[in-house]
């Protein structure tokens, strides 16, 4: 008896993702397993591995698009369009991201908090491989936090509703670790939070394209490389980490939270202004 894939579109919200999920995993297992049991380069194998993973999500998503939703184009509900201003805004978002960083490390080595120190890796070639894996973390968490993840809980609730949930469960998932390290690092979740719903607001602020959100959280994942790979700053211990950053971590701190909470503002005035404009698509 053949399954008619169509009716899974008709699926609560958390059964279609967990069949999704478990799908991505039973196709993932077969070939990811050998690699861990057979490969001795632990950095390698995990970079393989998260890439094949990465790569069948993709394939899984236009199989899920056409036969599932009958939408060939589901990349381009996600907002990912090969437009000029999707890459733009891309651009513009990874600036704004980097000078987030370099402004709040600056601030708080003005104030003393911090000193600089001269990069223990060669700059030109920390920036670059810095630009690179953030553009890939950019890419990969957008497309599954505010593309696909979001699209499919935006299928079943209000708009807040998915909102607050997608940028719920993009922090939380961000605390699948041991549970010493989840209790000390657990002040970064409020900062995770915020961020979620950055994302969220700065993709909606602008007709629903994914590159404004790439750009940002690219430009955030690259500052922070450069610094924290770099080993630029080191602390003065002058003020609480609470302050400052608890476990280094900026958004564990209340001057990271207050510079992306002034991002977080304009992004959600720029979704509110969109959304009055276009009431109807937000219902």
């Amino acid at each position: 008896m053949k399954f008619n894939l169509v009716r899974l579109a008709q699926y609560p919200a958390p059964v279609r993702l967990g069949i999704f999920l478990l799908t991505l995993l039973l196709l993932w297992l077969p070939v990811a397993a050998p690699i861990y049991l057979l490969g001795r380069d632990a950095n390698l194998v995990t970079i393989v591995t998260m890439g094949l993973l990465f790569g069948e999500f993709l394939l899984l998503l236009r199989f899920w698009g056409k036969k599932v939703y009958r939408q060939p184009y589901l990349f381009k509900r996600y907002g990912l369009e090969r437009k000029r201003q999707n890459g733009i805004e891309l651009l513009a978002g990874l600036t704004i991201g980097l000078l987030l960083v370099l402004s709040l490390f600056g601030l708080e080595g003005l104030l003393g908090w911090l000193v600089w120190q001269r990069p223990s890796v060669f700059l030109p070639k920390l920036i670059l491989e810095g630009l690179l894996s953030a553009l890939g973390i950019g890419f990969a968490e957008e497309l599954v936090f505010r593309g696909w993840l979001l699209d499919e809980l935006q299928r079943d609730y209000r708009s807040q509703a998915a909102i607050w949930a997608d940028a719920f469960i993009f922090a939380l998932l961000h605390f699948i670790k041991p549970f010493s390290e989840i209790i000390r690092t657990l002040p970064g979740f409020p900062g995770l939070l915020l961020l979620g719903l950055t994302l969220v607001w700065a993709k909606r602020g602008h007709q629903g394209r994914l590159g404004i959100s790439i750009g940002l959280h690219a430009g955030l994942v690259w500052g922070y490389y450069i610094i924290n790979v770099g080993q630029m700053v080191q602390y003065s211990g002058s003020v609480s980490d609470w302050i400052t950053g608890v476990d280094r971590n900026p958004l564990a701190g209340m001057v990271g939270l207050v510079f992306l909470g002034a991002i977080a503002l304009r992004a959600r005035c720029a979704n509110a202004f969109w959304m009055m404009r276009s009431p109807q698509r937000h219902s």
